[in-house]
């Protein structure tokens, strides 16, 4: 009757060894395991991204909230279209390093109002905001064609005008409006997986004729990125 009682000091002893290998403090925390930490350029100065160290680190109070009210913080699609790729956090850093290394075919963009950006970005984000390229939430078309054609890359054919785009967009063909040959690779995100704002720019630049291959979805957004301890920019 003894021996099984020794198997179950014997047991939970290595339970206890190996949970205090597993969870041990003050272990190096990568970001894969070749990947420690990647330089990257935010507004033209060096940015280390790495992992928080410190291994006790809890996500910040504005990503703990589990229960925010739906609408308008509903869980958004895995796939915002057909065509417009959803990428992780290493895929990120992947576009946010060939950034820095002088690609000037890709934008990072943080779709979220201001006053969320000044908390703490992605480095190598630039800001613009869904209020700049969804109608209903007061852009107009000439602001959209701007953004267009002054930052992503688009031109507009023939010094075509406002209502040429306008009735091209009703007419499901802005081919006959816009350039896209040279158009930009756009990263968008906003603050995770419960937030609409990268999602209706998404569409804003698809009902705008902008490419699907140009455009990718991170879903995870600052939600993410923050769970995971990755570095932040104000």
């Amino acid at each position: 009757m003894k021996v099984p009682h020794l198997l179950t000091v014997t047991a939970l002893t290595a339970g206890v060894l190996l949970t205090t290998n597993v969870y041990a403090e003050d272990e190096p925390v990568g970001i894969t395991r070749a990947i420690s930490s990647v330089m990257v350029k935010h507004k033209g100065k060096d940015v280390k991204i790495e992992r928080n160290q410190d291994n006790d680190n809890q996500v910040a109070p504005d990503f703990a909230l589990t229960s925010r009210a739906c609408p308008p913080f509903c869980i958004q699609p895995m796939s915002i279209d057909k065509g417009v790729e959803t990428v992780g956090e290493l895929e990120v850093i992947e576009y946010v390093k060939k950034m820095s290394g002088g690609d000037k075919q890709i934008i990072l963009i943080d779709s979220r109002t201001p006053n969320w950006v000044a908390k703490g970005t992605i480095p190598s984000a630039v800001n613009v905001p869904w209020s700049k390229l969804v109608t209903k939430q007061g852009a107009t078309t000439a602001g959209i064609m701007k953004l267009m054609t002054s930052q992503f890359g688009a031109k507009l054919k023939d010094e075509m005008a406002e209502i040429d785009v306008d009735e091209a967009i009703a007419d499901g063909d802005t081919s006959t409006v816009f350039d896209f040959s040279k158009a930009k690779t756009l990263v968008l995100f906003c603050n995770g997986m419960w937030c609409g704002q990268s999602p209706e720019s998404i569409k804003a630049l698809i009902r705008f004729g902008y490419p699907k291959d140009k455009i990718k979805y991170y879903r995870g957004g600052m939600q993410s990125w923050e769970i995971l301890g990755l570095s932040t920019v104000k």
